[in-house]
Formats: C-alpha cells, sequence, structure tokens
C-alpha cells in the first residue's frame, strides 16, 4: 500500500512539474521573442537607415508564422506534437544563433532567418498549446485556470521584455541582445525535453496522422471549426478587439498623447496601465474563473475591453481618466483568451486540436496586420477625435451583438468538459 501511495505521489509531483516546466518555456521563448522585436528592427535601422525595411522585417516575422501554424499543423501530427515543439523550439533557437553570430549580416539573409525563425515559433506554438490541456489534467489543474496563467505568463514577458530588450541593446548591441533570443528557445526546448512528459494516449495518434492525407488533414481541422457556430462567432468576435486593440495603441494613443500633451513618456504611460490591468484581471481570473458562466464572461469582457478605451480618448482630455479606464480595460480583457482557449479545448477532439488552433491563431493574427492601417485612413480622413469617437462607438456596437444574443442553454453547454473524439469521427 505505502508503495502505491509513493508512486503515485512521486508521479503527482512529477505531473506538477511538468506543467510548471511547460508554463516556464513559454515565458523565456515569450521574452526571448519580445527581446528579438526590439532588437531586430533596431539592427535593420543601424545597418540600412531604412524605416521601410523595419516595416519589412516585421512582416517577415509575423506572416510566416500565421501561415506555418496553419499549414505546418498536419506534419507536426505525423511527427508528434511534444517532438515537433522541441524540434521547432531547438531550431528557432540555431536560426538566432546565426543571426547573431554574423558581424554585418546583410538584409535578405536576416529577413530569411528571421522568417525561418518565425515559421518555426508558428509550428512550435500550436503544439505548445495542444501540449497544454493533457499536461495541465495531468497536474490536476483546471484547464481554464491553466489558460489564464499561460495568457498571463504571456502578458508579464510581453510587458518586461520590451525593455529588457531595450537595456540589452544598449549594454550589448542588437545582434547582443539576439543571443538572448537564441538561448530562450534553446532553454525552452530543453525544459520540454527533460520534464514534460504528457500521459499515454493524450495525445494526438501519430498513425492514424500519418495515414491520412495532408489536404484531408486541413480539410478535417477547417470543416470541423467551420460547423461550431460558438467557436465561430468567439473567433470573429476575437478579430474585432485585435482589430481595435491596434488601432488604439498604434495610432489613437499616439495621436492623442501629441495632440494633448507632445509628451512621448505619456503614451508608455498609458499602454503600462492596460498591462498591468491585464496582468492584474490574469490573477483575478486565475482564481475567480472557473466559477464564471465562460460565454457570458467573455460576452461582457467583449464589451468593456476596449470600446470604454477609445471613447475616453474621444471624450475627455484628462490623462488620469484614461490611465484608469486603460487599467479597468486591461482587467476585463484578461478574461477573453483563457476563455477562447478552454472552450476550444473542451468542443475540440484532441485529434484535430492542432490544425483547429493554428486556423484560430491565423484568423485573429491576421486582423492584427489591418486595425492600425485602417486607423490611419479614418484619422486622415475626418481628423482624430471624430475617428476615434466613430471607432469607439463601432466597437461598441458589434461587441454588444453576442451579449444581446446570448442564450445561457445554448452557449454554456459543453464549455469545460473534454470534447469526446467519438461525436466528432
Amino acid at each position: 500500500m505505502s508503495t502505491l501511495s509513493e508512486t503515485t505521489g512521486a508521479s503527482g509531483t512529477a505531473n506538477r512539474i511538468g506543467l510548471a516546466a511547460l508554463l516556464s518555456a513559454h515565458i523565456v521563448s515569450m521574452l526571448g521573442t519580445v527581446v528579438t522585436t526590439v532588437a531586430v528592427p533596431w539592427l535593420v535601422l543601424i545597418s540600412t537607415g531604412s524605416a521601410a525595411k523595419m516595416g519589412l522585417i516585421s512582416a517577415a516575422t509575423v506572416f510566416p508564422s500565421l501561415l506555418a501554424g496553419v499549414f505546418g499543423t498536419p506534419l507536426a501530427d505525423r511527427i508528434g506534437i511534444r517532438r515537433t515543439m522541441i524540434l521547432a523550439e531547438g531550431a528557432a533557437a540555431l536560426a538566432m544563433v546565426a543571426v547573431a553570430a554574423t558581424p554585418h549580416i546583410g538584409f535578405l539573409p536576416l529577413a530569411a532567418l528571421v522568417a525561418i525563425k518565425g515559421a518555426l515559433t508558428g509550428v512550435g506554438g500550436r503544439a505548445q498549446h495542444v501540449l497544454l490541456r493533457p499536461v495541465s489534467d495531468a497536474a490536476g489543474m483546471q484547464i481554464i485556470r491553466t489558460t489564464a496563467i499561460y495568457d498571463g505568463a504571456g502578458n508579464l514577458a510581453m510587458v518586461t521584455g520590451a525593455p529588457l530588450g531595450g537595456l540589452l541593446i544598449f549594454l550589448l548591441g542588437p545582434q547582443g541582445a539576439i543571443w538572448f533570443d537564441a538561448a530562450s528557445f534553446g532553454l525552452s526546448a530543453l525544459l520540454v525535453a527533460l520534464l514534460v512528459h504528457p500521459p499515454a494516449g493524450t495525445m494526438p495518434d501519430r498513425e492514424a496522422a500519418a495515414n491520412e492525407s495532408y489536404l484531408t488533414a486541413l480539410r478535417r481541422g477547417a470543416s470541423h471549426l467551420w460547423q461550431d457556430r460558438v467557436l465561430i462567432g468567439m473567433l470573429v468576435m476575437t478579430s474585432v478587439i485585435n482589430l481595435f486593440t491596434v488601432a488604439n495603441y498604434a495610432v489613437f494613443v499616439p495621436l492623442w498623447v501629441d495632440e494633448q500633451f507632445g509628451a512621448a513618456p505619456a503614451v508608455g504611460l498609458i499602454l503600462s496601465a492596460f498591462a498591468c490591468g491585464a496582468i492584474v484581471g490574469n490573477i483575478a481570473f486565475t482564481i475567480f474563473g472557473p466559477k464564471l458562466p465562460q460565454y457570458l464572461t467573455f460576452c461582457i469582457s467583449l464589451v468593456l475591453c476596449v470600446a470604454p478605451r477609445q471613447l475616453a480618448l474621444g471624450l475627455t482630455g484628462s490623462l488620469v481618466v484614461v490611465l484608469v479606464v486603460s487599467v479597468l480595460c486591461g482587467i476585463t480583457q484578461a478574461a477573453i483568451r483563457p476563455i477562447l482557449g478552454a472552450m476550444l479545448y473542451a468542443r475540440v477532439p484532441v485529434e484535430l486540436q492542432n490544425r483547429v488552433f493554428g486556423m484560430v491563431n491565423a484568423v485573429t493574427g491576421s486582423s492584427l496586420a489591418f486595425g492600425g492601417t485602417l486607423a490611419g485612413l479614418a484619422v486622415a480622413g475626418i481628423g482624430l477625435h471624430p475617428a476615434i469617437l466613430v471607432s469607439g462607438s463601432l466597437c461598441l456596437l458589434i461587441t454588444l451583438v453576442p451579449l444581446v444574443r446570448y442564450r445561457p442553454g445554448v452557449h454554456e453547454q459543453r464549455t469545460t468538459e473534454p470534447a469526446e473524439s467519438e461525436q466528432h469521427a
């Protein structure tokens, strides 16, 4: 009896260590990614002096990541989810080593290596999401709580990564800072390889994936997602929120600050206030999230997370008011991604998760490319304050739709239990 108890205890400890290792891998790779997001454009600037090439290098990271996150997932299912993550993180580390170790690297080789790294992180990121559910279950953690911690860890890395990148550039130069990214991906791969071992039978079947054609695999994932109207609605609304969020921080906030104060540090204050609110919201949601009706909380968060920020900019010239509203909006936005993640785990069979997650990320991520452009066109066409008020009002009207259409018996069913694969055979 004591031997069985000791074995069970040791297994439970190993599972909790595995979850901690997976979350730690997420944090360190996110930190490295944010540092590189600062360091690579700076490297382009000092080596070429071209603002246009700075924009191109950013696109070279984003679009390969989104595309690979969709079209690489059937291959990842065949290779194995855990193995894919280890290989992708390790190869991304080598790509960044090549950048950091090559003095006077040209723009085209740099863009190619950055694109390769972006594609690898797209594939590895989706594999990491698939690993999260079985590792969380094995550790005895509710998935809604795990997704909140996962999202909060990402927010914390975003907040700390940018100033860390600036400091590393100051101390080591941009290529020296990129060594940090290489090391972060190497450490992430090592943590997963040594400590993350999901229980047998909880991962997609590699043999079944190998017997399925590539196009059939993609089609099955797309078909399952399209048939789930609740998930499609959540996906559309998350894309809308991303679009308005980018419009806010990339265009409206900097222009409002310039008009009101002419002092750039206020931009940092506003964005930091929102980020701090998001971290507080993640902590609160980690504690209270499992007790809340998920879809209703999602709908309320949509209404409160962006539109009030934009309307505050349009209706007041007070920095204090804008800062307070930004903190409150950050708190409410913290629930959106954890709930979407938990709903995906509950409603998508394990063998389709990698493909569906990739499609979800591509759709929600692609909207980030258009928010700033549309906001800039609106400001050029009707002026700053009218553009802010129109954007905020439009955002409010769109995000109210799911709340008005909310039906508890329809939207709250099957939101926490694991998806049953046999129902979707």
